[in-house]
C-alpha cells in the first residue's frame, strides 16, 4: 500500500486538476437527475394498488385527480374558471354540474345526493382529472398554473398539491440545509482539531465527494426528495472520520518520517486498511436498506452506499494531495486543540464498571419498551407547514364538505348497471362515505345516456373499465380510513372479482402493512450482515455479540425517547435509523476492540487493557460523534418538513447516545466477560497452532 501511497504523493498535482474537472459533469448529472416527491410511488409494483394505477394511467390517461373548491363565485363564473383549467396543459378533465347540463337548468334538477355532494352553503367543489400520475413532472406544473389563474376564493387540494407544496419546500430549504451541516461541523473541528485550516480542506475534499455522488444518481434515473434531502448531511456526517484519520496519521508519520511527502505516503497506506475495514460496517448498513420492499429504502441505500464509496476515494486520493499542496499554510494556522483529553476516563470507567453494567441492564428494559411503543405516523401532510397552500385547501375541503380523503374504484366495464347501483348503494351505507359517483350516479335515471356528453363519458368509461369516485370524512392512514377501505374493498370483490379500490388512502394502508415488514427485515439483516464482519475482523464470537448488543441497546434508548415524551415520528424513521445508527457509530466500538485486543494479548492485565483502550480511544470517538452530530443536528432543528426534520434530529441524538454507551458501557462489557474473551482468542491460537502442526 505505500506504493499506491507513494503515486498518489508523486501526482497529487494530477489528481487536483482531475478532481475539479470531475466536477462540471457531476453537477450537469445532479441537475439532470429527476427527484421524486411522492413516498407512495415507491410501493411494490405488484400490489393491487399500484396496479389499479398503472390502469388508470393506461386506460383512462390518469393517474391523479384533485378536489377544486371555490367560494363566493356565481355559477357563470365558476364555468368560466373551469374552461380556463381545462385549458391548462397536462389537465385532461374538469368535472363539475355544467359537464352534464347547461347552468341555466337549475342545480336542483341534479339527481339525488349530488347537489349535497357538491355544493355547500356558498362553496361548490369541481374534480379536476390530470393526463399524468400523482407526482408527474406534467401535473405539478399543472398545479402550479391552476394556482395562476385562480384566485383567493379558490382552494386546491389532493395529493398531488401536497406533492407540489413539498417539492417547493424542499427546494427552498435543501440549499440551507448543506450550509447548516458545514457550518456546524466547520464549528466541531475548529474545536477538536490543531488547524484553523484544516476543517476547511476536509469539507473541500468530502465536498467534492457529495457532488461526485450526487451526479452519479443519474445513472438511477430519479431519486426520492428525502434522499437527496439527507444525502449531503449524511455523507458528511459518516464520512468525516476518514479525513480525521489521515490527519491524525500524517501528523504521526511526519514526526519520524524523511519528509512530508514520505510521512503522507505511509498515512496513505495506513488509511486506507483502516479506512476501508471501518466504512464496510456503515456500507453495510446502508445496503441492508436495500432489502425493503418498500423502494424509498433501496433508493436511500444504495446512493448513500456509494457517498460511502466516494468518500473513501477523496479521503486517500484528494485529502492528501490537498494538504501536500497547502502544507505550508497548514503550519502558519495550527493552534492548540481546545479538546480537552479527558485524562483519567479510562480509569474511572474500569473503576466504576458494576455501576455502569447496572445502568446498562437498568436502561434496556424501559427502552426496549419505549422502542415498541413510540407511535408512528404515515399520514405525510399531517405535518407539513400549515400555511402551505395545498394544507390550507385540504382543511376547507374538510370544513366546508367534511371530506378528508377520495378513493377511487376500477369496475370491470360489461358489470351490469343493476350490479353497480346495489354495489354503491351498499357502499353508501359505510360508515364515514359521504357519496359515491360514477358514470350512473352523474345521470341517475332521468337523464338519457345519450345526452351524457361524450368527454364525460370517455373520462368515466371505456371499453375494459368503468371508474367511480368515493369521498371520505376520514383521514388518511386513520384507523378508521383503513377499516373503511378494508369494508368497500370486500363489497367490490363481491360483485367484481377484479374490481380495485385505488387512491392514496388504500395506498397508504398498503404502506402501514409493508413497512412493518420491512422493519423486522431491515433490522435482522443489518444485524446478521455487521455481526459478520466484526466476526470475520476479529475471529471471535463473543465480541460481535458485545458490540451489537452495546450499540442495538444505544438503538433502543434513542427510539424509545419519542414514547416519554410524547412525540410522534415518521414511519420511516422506525425502518432506517437502527440500520444507520448501527452501521454509522459501531465503528466507535470496533476501535475501542482493536486496542483491547491489542494490549491485552500482548500481555497487559485485564483492568489496565480496558483502561487504555478506552482512554486511547476517547478523543477520537468524541470528535467523530460530534462531526456527525454537527452535520445533522443544525438540520433537524431548521427543516419544516417532518420527515426530514425527524429523521436528523433521530441521527444526531443517536450519535451521541452511541458514542456514551461505547465510552461508559463497552469498557464495562470488557471487564466482565474478558475471561470468554481471552478464552475464545487461546482456542483459536491452539487450533492454528494444531492445523500448522497437521500440515508439517
Amino acid at each position: 500500500m505505500e506504493k499506491f501511497g507513494r503515486k498518489i504523493v508523486q501526482l497529487r498535482g494530477v489528481i487536483l486538476v482531475l478532481s475539479l474537472i470531475l466536477l462540471i459533469p457531476s453537477f450537469l448529472g445532479y441537475v439532470k437527475t429527476r427527484v421524486n416527491y411522492d413516498i407512495l410511488s415507491y410501493l411494490p409494483k405488484d400490489i393491487e394498488t399500484m396496479v389499479g394505477q398503472d390502469i388508470l394511467v393506461d386506460e383512462f390517461g390518469t393517474g391523479a385527480f384533485s378536489m377544486f373548491v371555490v367560494e363566493g363565485m356565481a355559477p357563470k363564473e365558476v364555468t368560466e374558471l373551469r374552461q380556463r383549467i381545462e385549458q391548462i396543459e397536462h389537465v385532461e378533465k374538469v368535472i363539475w354540474y355544467d359537464s352534464l347540463m347547461d347552468i341555466s337548468v337549475p342545480m336542483e334538477m341534479m339527481p339525488n345526493g349530488i347537489y349535497e355532494a357538491f355544493n355547500s352553503g356558498d362553496a361548490t367543489m369541481m374534480a379536476i382529472i390530470f393526463d399524468e400520475t400523482t407526482s408527474a413532472d406534467g401535473t405539478m406544473e399543472a398545479i402550479a398554473n391552476i394556482r395562476k389563474v385562480a384566485d383567493q376564493r379558490c382552494f386546491l387540494s389532493g395529493m398531488s398539491a401536497v406533492v407540489t407544496d413539498t417539492k417547493n419546500l424542499s427546494e427552498r430549504e435543501a440549499p440551507i440545509y448543506v450550509g447548516i451541516a458545514v457550518l456546524l461541523s466547520c464549528v466541531v473541528l475548529s474545536v477538536t482539531m490543531d488547524s484553523f485550516l484544516i476543517p476547511f480542506l476536509f469539507l473541500l475534499s468530502i465536498g467534492m465527494a457529495i457532488v461526485y455522488n450526487l451526479g452519479s444518481n443519474i445513472f438511477m434515473g430519479e431519486i426520492s426528495y428525502i434522499t437527496k434531502a439527507l444525502s449531503a448531511v449524511l455523507q458528511l456526517g459518516v464520512t468525516m472520520d476518514y479525513s480525521i484519520f489521515l490527519w491524525h496519521s500524517y501528523q504521526e508519520n511526519a514526526a519520524e518520517a524523511s519528509d512530508k511527502k514520505e510521512a503522507m505516503a505511509r498515512a496513505i497506506s495506513e488509511t486506507i486498511t483502516a479506512v476501508v475495514s471501518s466504512s464496510m460496517t456503515t456500507v453495510a448498513g446502508f445496503i441492508a436498506l436495500c432489502f425493503m420492499s418498500f423502494t424509498l429504502g433501496m433508493d436511500l441505500g444504495v446512493v448513500m452506499a456509494k457517498g460511502v464509496v466516494f468518500g473513501v476515494i477523496t479521503c486517500v486520493t484528494v485529502l492528501p494531495s490537498l494538504i501536500l499542496v497547502f502544507d505550508k499554510a497548514l503550519v502558519r494556522t495550527k493552534h492548540r486543540a481546545l479538546l480537552p483529553d479527558l485524562k483519567g476516563v479510562g480509569d474511572f470507567v474500569t473503576k466504576h464498571y458494576r455501576i455502569f453494567i447496572l445502568l446498562f441492564v437498568a436502561a434496556l428494559f424501559p427502552a426496549i419498551f419505549g422502542y415498541r411503543n413510540t407511535t408512528v405516523y404515515y399520514n405525510l401532510d399531517e405535518t407539513l407547514p400549515k400555511d402551505l397552500p395545498s394544507i390550507v385547501a385540504n382543511d376547507k375541503l374538510n370544513e366546508a364538505f367534511d371530506m378528508n380523503a377520495t378513493h377511487m374504484l376500477l369496475l370491470s366495464a360489461d358489470l351490469p348497471t343493476k350490479d353497480v347501483k346495489y354495489m354503491v348503494r351498499e357502499m353508501k351505507e359505510v360508515d364515514g362515505v359521504n357519496w359515491v359517483l360514477g358514470l350512473n350516479a352523474v345521470k341517475g335515471d332521468s337523464i338519457p345516456d345519450e345526452l351524457i356528453p361524450s368527454e364525460l363519458k370517455g373520462s368515466l368509461m371505456n371499453d375494459n373499465w368503468q371508474l367511480l369516485l368515493v369521498g371520505s370524512q376520514y383521514k388518511v392512514a386513520s384507523e378508521e380510513v383503513n377499516n373503511q377501505c378494508t369494508q368497500l374493498s370486500a363489497i367490490c370483490k363481491a360483485y367484481d372479482k377484479q374490481g380495485m379500490l385505488v387512491g392514496e388512502a388504500p395506498c397508504t394502508k398498503d404502506l402501514i402493512e409493508i413497512t412493518d415488514k420491512d422493519f423486522n427485515t431491515v433490522s435482522v439483516v443489518s444485524i446478521g450482515v455487521i455481526f459478520i464482519i466484526i466476526l470475520l475482523v476479529f475471529k471471535s464470537v463473543s465480541l460481535p455479540v458485545i458490540l451489537v448488543a452495546v450499540i442495538e441497546m444505544a438503538i433502543f434508548v434513542n427510539m424509545g425517547i419519542p414514547y416519554y415524551t410524547g412525540t410522534q415520528i415518521p414511519f420511516i424513521a422506525s425502518v432506517v435509523i437502527g440500520t444507520i445508527q448501527l452501521g454509522a457509530t459501531v465503528d466507535y466500538a470496533i476501535l475501542m476492540t482493536t486496542r483491547y485486543r491489542k494490549e491485552r494479548f500482548s500481555g497487559v492485565e485485564k483492568r489496565e487493557a480496558v483502561s487504555i483502550a478506552c482512554q486511547s480511544s476517547v478523543k477520537s470517538i468524541i470528535v467523530s460523534a460530534l462531526s456527525f452530530f454537527a452535520a445533522t443536528f443544525g438540520v433537524g432543528l431548521y427543516s419544516n418538513i417532518d420527515m426530514i426534520s425527524s429523521l436528523c434530529t433521530l441521527m444526531a441524538r443517536g450519535a451521541l447516545i452511541s458514542m456514551a454507551a461505547v465510552i461508559l458501557i463497552l469498557p464495562s462489557m470488557f471487564m466482565v466477560f474478558d475471561r470468554i474473551i481471552i478464552r475464545n482468542r487461546a482456542k483459536s491460537k491452539r487450533k492454528n497452532i494444531e492445523q500448522e502442526a497437521v500440515a508439517l
